[in-house]
């Protein structure tokens, strides 16, 4: 299986941005991809997903301030995160499923990168 590549995670202070880019040369555009964020000692949880049919949709705690974009031309995912804040602060993975529809539960992907650390200080 093809690996998953994120990048771009850091330390930023409260207020800043980053972007996380994730390369998924291996596999189709055609393919939903989503990014998940996990905190020490908590559940993965879902970030926001790139339909390839609907676009880009993010969870409602980060409305406002995360935007997630696709470059099918090398299919690249990304993240933009603007006014980041302290809570932010998780490793955060990309991953792909087999299929279009994309879905928030971390058991319905099959395919996952190694995770970026995003560090975000008050």
């Amino acid at each position: 299986q093809v690996p998953l590549v994120e990048s771009g995670g850091g330390s930023v202070q409260a207020g800043g941005s980053l972007r996380l880019s994730c390369a998924a040369s291996g596999y189709s555009c055609s393919d939903c991809m989503a990014w998940f964020r996990q905190a020490p000692g908590t559940e993965r949880v879902w970030v926001g997903s790139f339909d390839p049919d609907l676009g880009g949709t993010v969870a409602d705690f980060v409305k406002g301030r995360f935007t997630i974009s696709r470059d099918c031309a090398d299919n690249t995912l990304y993240l933009q995160m603007n006014n980041l804040k302290p809570e932010d602060s998780a490793m955060y993975y990309c991953a792909t499923r087999g299929g279009s529809f994309c879905l928030s539960s971390p058991s319905r992907y099959s395919a996952w990168g190694q995770g970026t650390q995003v560090t975000v200080s008050s």
